[in-house]
């Protein structure tokens, strides 16, 4: 795979993301966090697993025959960190708002580089560290959080995004062993629908009615963004290494404003176009410097 289709498919989930943040603030009107989460992601399993028996039934075999111990225990850390992630999240959005959450959740950026060097001592391209500031100083004028008041459930967030990091983490290095993108997709969004569901039974009532009630956000958070944009994240990891990756990924908070001036009428001031800039330059910077070098020593 080259490295312009995993750059195609960083954006295109990315894009998906940004604008499910609306589907999963909706989606609670009449259920839980849990529930939504639980039926939300069995929905991307469902989306998914077809394709994996499909076309990665006979790679299983081969792919596994070297190390199969580490795959389950990889896939297992990476649907624990998307559980966790995606659940602190939505139950975060109970008790703070859209912007508080999009803001702390992009603190991940900032995470992943900084857990690589503490665990790894890997080095990572200088150009990560101005790039993950332009994302930072972005996420806080976009979500207009100068004249926001930080809540209890920003802690929440701010956790969640720990989890998110490890994700992308784990993610990039079960990439780097196995070439199973469908079944990785599939096997971490039954272990996040699996949890859900057993917390949400313990706290939430499961109310066949109410789910149908949100049925539209359901499908289009788990299908779209459970199901296809975790794919292809696994696609755009492939070629782009974690740091690098949770820098494009930020563009979540981007399109997720365009999506509510586009779709909620919401109005796009100064400081939110402003935003997009400064993370659409950390972007920027992080693909192209790193290119820049390169033709430098050609």
């Amino acid at each position: 795979m080259s490295k312009t289709v995993s750059l195609f498919s960083a954006f295109l989930c990315t894009f998906i993301w940004g604008t499910t943040f609306i589907a999963q603030d909706t989606g609670m009107d009449d259920i839980g966090p849990f529930t939504f989460n639980a039926v939300r992601f069995f929905v991307g399993f469902l989306a998914i697993i077809p394709l994996a028996y499909l076309f990665e039934a006979k790679k299983i075999k081969s792919e596994f025959r070297l190390d199969q111990k580490t795959f389950f225990i990889l896939s297992f850390l990476i649907g624990l960190s998307l559980f966790l992630g995606s659940a602190l999240q939505q139950v975060a959005l109970l008790y703070t708002d859209v912007a508080n959450a999009a803001f702390f959740t992009i603190f991940y950026v900032p995470m992943v580089p900084i857990i690589i060097f503490i665990f790894n001592r890997k080095s990572i391209h200088w150009s990560v560290w101005p790039s993950v500031f332009l994302c930072v100083i972005g996420g806080y004028l976009l979500t207009n959080f100068q004249d926001a008041t930080v809540r209890l459930g920003d802690t929440l967030v701010l956790l969640g995004a720990l989890f998110w990091s490890t994700h992308i983490i784990f993610t990039g290095i079960m990439v780097t062993k196995y070439n199973l993108p469908l079944t990785v997709g599939a096997t971490q969004t039954l272990i996040v629908s699996l949890f859900s569901f057993i917390i949400g039974s313990i706290y939430e009532e499961f109310i066949f009615e109410n789910i149908l009630n949100e049925i539209n956000s359901i499908l289009y958070a788990g299908i779209l963004s459970g199901g296809l944009a975790f794919v292809l994240q696994i696609y755009a990891q492939r070629n782009i290494t974690p740091a690098p990756a949770a820098i494009i990924f930020s563009l979540e908070g981007v399109f997720a404003t365009i999506a509510a001036w586009f779709l909620l009428s919401q109005i796009l001031d100064f400081n939110n176009i402003l935003g997009c800039l400064f993370i659409l330059c950390g972007v920027l910077i992080s693909q192209l410097l790193p290119l820049m070098r390169k033709i430098n020593y050609q």
